[in-house]
């Protein structure tokens, strides 16, 4: 496998690519780009058709970048090469998150300040990953006391301290 430098202006993009790259998408895409590198080739075809990355090329000439990175891919028919831009996008779709371990990916970030808007979240999304699902129950955790004598309280969840009778 060979990635090679092409210029921008030589990639094709396939007229057929099912695909829809939003604005906000490419921006992200953009983004993403400026922070991390081009780290995702652009998938061609030996005419220098586009068979993965539509949006990233869209993304690079927001860039005004010259050139990007490409793979050649020479082993496939024109059959294959329309299911691949289809199931490249789709198999991406049908996985799911470790809601835990995205959520400690997620504040070990925020602790370090890193921009979460950089991952392509959006903002509601990132809400919901904080807020605390489980609610707090705290009557099984005080037990009843004779209200005719001062006693010490703690309370088993903040440690405040405090002494009285409930008169």
């Amino acid at each position: 496998m060979k990635i090679e430098n092409i210029d921008i202006n030589n990639i094709i993009p396939y007229e057929d690519n099912p695909r829809v790259h939003s604005d906000i998408q490419i921006k992200q895409i953009a983004n993403s780009i400026k922070e991390f590198g081009f780290n995702v080739p652009i998938l061609i075809d030996e005419n220098k058709k586009i068979i993965a990355g539509h949006g990233r090329l869209q993304a690079s000439k927001s860039l005004n970048l010259k050139e990007v990175p490409t793979i050649t891919i020479l082993n496939l028919t024109e059959e294959q090469k329309k299911a691949y831009i289809i199931a490249d996008n789709q198999l991406t779709l049908n996985s799911n998150w470790n809601e835990d371990l995205l959520k400690n990916q997620l504040n070990f970030l925020t602790d370090n300040n890193f921009d979460l808007n950089l991952l392509g979240f959006e903002d509601s999304q990132l809400d919901n990953y904080f807020k605390e699902i489980e609610e707090i129950d705290l009557t099984d955790d005080f037990k009843e006391f004779n209200e005719e004598i001062e006693t010490e309280h703690k309370c088993p969840k903040c440690g405040f301290q405090w002494s009285g009778n409930a008169n």
